[in-house]
């Protein structure tokens, strides 16, 4: 019984880490993106 126990631990902590993990990118992805709008607008305005 402990080594399901343990193996259900170790599922749930690689799950929450990969959640995290895609978070922290996304918001850096969005953090990029709002650079590449913010270079862009002069552009625009022409």
């Amino acid at each position: 019984m402990g080594y399901l126990f343990g193996a259900y631990a170790v599922f749930w902590l690689v799950t929450f880490l990969l959640v995290f993990s895609i978070e922290r990118r996304q918001r850096e992805l969005e953090k990029e993106v709002e650079a590449l709008r913010k270079k862009q607008e002069p552009l625009m305005e022409v």
